[in-house]
C-alpha cells in the first residue's frame, strides 16, 4: 500500500520517498490438496493471519476452476482472523467471520480470541504470513488441536537492493527525519542488509541518536527492539493513519525544521 501511505504524508506535510524492503513470493504447491480437504469438510476451524493468505487462496482456487467450491466451504466452516485485513478480503466474497482478534491484532489476542474455541482432538488449519508463525502453531498443538499448517507465500528482500542501499546510506549520513515501519520483516531485511555491507553499528548508530524511528504495531517494535533500537512513535492503533499522525505530532513537538521534513522517508512492503 504503498500509494496509500505516501499520500497520507503528503497530507500532513511531509515529502515520503517510497522504499521497498520486501517482496511475497507465492508458494502454491499444497494448495490443490488443502482444497480438496476443505471441501470435504475435514476441518473444524480455519485461522487466517492475513489479508494477503485469504486473497492468495481464494485467487488461486479461482484459477483452479474451484471458488464457488471453496467459498462454500469457508462459509460452512468457523472462520478465524487474527486482523481487520483478512475479515475484509473474507468479507467480500461473503464469507462470514466467527472469531476475530481485538486490536493490536497479535498472536496474543487471537489466542484470547480462541480460547473459547474447542480444539482439542479437532482439525485445524493455520493459513500463515509470510513465515511460519511459531508461537501460534506451537500454542494450537499445546492445546491439542490437529492442526494443518499452509504457507501460500514467503517473504523475501526485494529482487532491486538498490533502494534498500540508498535508504541504508542516507540514514547514515543524517539525510532521513523519519523513517516508518509498517511491518516486521522490513526491520529485519533493512538490518539483514545493512550486516551484508558491514554497516550494521552506522545503522544502529543514526536509528538511535538521529532519525526518529515509527513502527505500526507492537510486532513491529518488539522487532525493533531485538536489534537494540527502541521506536520513538508507536500509534495507538496499529494502522497506517493513526502511525502518520503520530509521526507528524511527535515531528511538531521535537520541533523539527520544514527543511529537515524534506528528508522524510517510510520503508514499507511492495504488496
Amino acid at each position: 500500500m504503498s500509494g496509500e501511505l505516501s499520500a497520507l504524508i503528503e497530507r500532513f506535510g511531509g515529502v515520503p520517498c517510497s522504499v521497498p524492503a520486501v517482496r511475497e513470493v507465492p508458494r502454491l504447491d499444497q494448495v490443490p490438496a488443502f482444497l480438496d480437504e476443505l471441501s470435504a469438510r475435514r476441518f473444524r476451524t480455519v485461522i487466517f493471519l492475513t489479508g494477503v493468505g485469504v486473497m492468495t487462496l481464494l485467487r488461486e482456487a479461482g484459477r483452479l476452476g474451484r471458488l464457488e467450491e471453496t467459498v462454500n466451504a469457508l462459509g460452512a466452516t468457523l472462520i478465524a482472523c487474527r486482523g481487520p485485513k483478512p475479515v475484509a478480503a473474507l468479507t467480500s466474497h461473503r464469507v462470514p467471520v466467527q472469531i476475530k482478534a481485538v486490536s493490536p491484532h497479535t498472536t496474543t489476542e487471537l489466542l484470547d480470541a480462541l480460547g473459547g474455541v474447542a480444539i482439542a482432538g479437532r482439525d485445524v488449519a493455520l493459513v500463515h504470513y509470510g513465515e511460519r508463525n511459531q508461537t501460534l502453531a506451537d500454542a494450537l498443538i499445546a492445546r491439542e488441536a490437529r492442526l494443518e499448517e499452509l504457507c501460500l507465500y514467503e517473504w523475501q528482500m526485494p529482487l532491486d537492493h538498490g533502494p534498500l542501499t540508498a535508504l541504508l546510506d542516507d540514514l547514515i549520513e543524517g539525510r532521513v527525519t523519519a523513517i516508518a515501519f509498517t511491518s516486521q520483516i522490513q526491520c529485519r531485511h533493512l538490518f539483514q542488509l545493512a550486516q551484508e555491507q558491514e554497516k550494521s553499528d552506522d545503522l544502529l548508530r543514526a536509528l538511535r541518536e538521529g532519525t526518529i524511528v515509527a513502527a505500526i504495531g507492537p510486532v513491529c517494535a518488539a522487532t525493533l527492539r531485538t536489534h537494540g533500537v527502541t521506536p520513538d512513535v508507536l500509534p495507538a492503533q496499529p494502522k497506517m493513519g493513526p502511525l502518520v499522525a503520530a509521526l507528524a505530532d511527535y515531528i511538531e513537538l521535537s520541533d523539527v525544521s520544514p527543511e529537515d521534513r524534506r528528508a522524510l522517508k517510510p520503508s514499507h512492503s511492495t504488496g
